[in-house]
């Protein structure tokens, strides 16, 4: 029995390993590495900031191939094409091509060109996998285990991107004005509310049932590989939600009508969270429904102008990805992103610039005890391979994807499978 259980965990090891094995073979220069993603770049105008989540990480990730090098707070230096690569074939929301740059200060890249193909839906893009039609393809992480499952060379990231529940202040649909008096989750009956969900979100169903257990439940503000101190956050614990003291604190609140979540219409999984809480909540007592929006980009998210144009929410599900795997750096990247008005009314205070781990979690402390934003989980960044790709590391927070180091393996010719 032991050596049963003993051969399944190395296994799964396996099955999940981050990081390929070492190749045998020396590196080799040549070849054209495909690239599929499922998001559609409108432009790389630089001056045109992207409309959606997803864009924006599409094209930043083909800013790093292109220009000389990323500053700390994401702009870019050099004049296009001083990156490693130049684009040779642009097709807006379709295709880029482009081509190793000879004179990159860095040394040539191994491989000669790389085509990017946008759009390609998730199915879509484990088929071409599977057929040796592409090289590298973002996976989602709720598929993460049954593309390892059905052969695919997956790697996995630490979990960097949070997911979240925020309570929006100030949002405006046709009838806000009317109903801020009303709802819960305005004015100063937020925090009960914001509490009352916290408590009744079952996180670890969603990490098994949803996630397929690629990710891990979140409390804090940072991940315990990053900050070390999450396990002090009760909601990280692996135990279920407390649904009586939820329906406690729901009765606190006076009578109104549902709560409403807003999520991204085009994210599979945050539908799924989404939906998820609300039976959880109607598990509590509490009176919830989703409601898909159309998430905004970065520009859009700062200044929360999009909002107008939302319809009226009372709390939305974010994706924040870590910007460095330093736990301060981390941390202040979040704060900015609360204090620039995404959650009005919640004031963490001033953060020291050299943090020590006490002022880390106390940060968090002062911005979780007012029930504004609620973690649910946290993302690991998945990528599926083809077996030629050879030297890849999956990119961490802060990180892009490392193409200019990979190489192709000519000789490798067989179907993919799990290395």
């Amino acid at each position: 029995m032991l050596q049963r259980l003993a051969a399944a965990s190395v296994a799964f090891v396996i099955l999940f390993a981050a990081v390929p094995a070492r190749p045998a073979r020396s590196p080799r220069y040549g070849g054209k590495l495909r690239v599929e993603v499922g998001a559609r770049v409108a432009s790389l105008d630089p001056d045109k900031p992207p409309s959606t989540r997803e864009e924006e990480a599409v094209k930043a990730e083909i800013d790093a191939l292109i220009y000389d090098r990323v500053n700390p707070d994401g702009t870019f230096e050099g004049t296009l094409g001083s990156g490693p690569f130049r684009v040779t074939a642009w097709e807006a929301g379709t295709s880029v091509n482009l081509s190793a740059n000879n004179g990159f200060r860095e040394g040539r890249p191994f491989v000669d060109s790389i085509e990017i193909s946008m759009g390609r839906a998730a199915h879509e893009r484990l088929v071409d996998l599977e057929l040796n039609k592409t090289d590298l393809v973002e996976i989602p992480p709720q598929d993460a285990r049954r593309a390892a499952e059905q052969g695919v060379r997956v790697s996995v990231s630490q979990p960097d991107e949070l997911l979240a529940l925020v309570f929006v202040a100030g949002n405006g649909g046709p009838n806000a004005a009317a109903a801020s008096s009303a709802r819960p989750a305005t004015q100063a009956a937020a925090q009960p509310a914001g509490q009352a969900l916290s408590l009744a979100i079952d996180r670890v169903a969603i990490v098994n049932f949803i996630l397929q257990k690629t990710g891990e439940p979140a409390g804090g503000l940072l991940p315990q590989w990053s900050s070390g101190t999450a396990f002090l956050f009760p909601a990280a614990a692996p135990t279920a939600a407390d649904l009586v003291h939820a329906k406690e604190l729901w009765k606190e609140i006076a009578a109104s009508g549902p709560l409403v979540l807003g999520y991204d219409f085009a994210d599979p999984l945050e539908q799924s969270v989404a939906e998820r809480i609300v039976v959880n909540a109607k598990e509590a007592g509490m009176a919830m429904r989703a409601q898909g929006v159309r998430a905004a980009g970065a520009e859009a998210e700062k200044s929360r102008g999009a909002a107008l144009q939302r319809g009226y929410v009372d709390a939305e599900l974010v994706r924040w990805r870590m910007t460095s795997p330093l736990p301060g750096d981390a941390l202040r990247d979040f704060l900015a992103r609360i204090n620039s008005g995404t959650l009005a009314g919640v004031q963490p205070g001033a953060f020291p610039e050299t943090p020590s781990p006490e002022d880390i979690y106390k940060q968090q402390r002062a911005v979780l005890s007012t029930y504004r934003v609620v973690p649910l989980v946290w993302l690991p960044q998945v990528y599926g391979l083809s077996t030629r790709v050879r030297d890849w590391k999956a990119p961490g927070p802060g990180e892009n994807w490392p193409l200019a180091d990979v190489w192709l393996d000519a000789e490798t010719s067989t179907p993919n499978g799990v290395q």
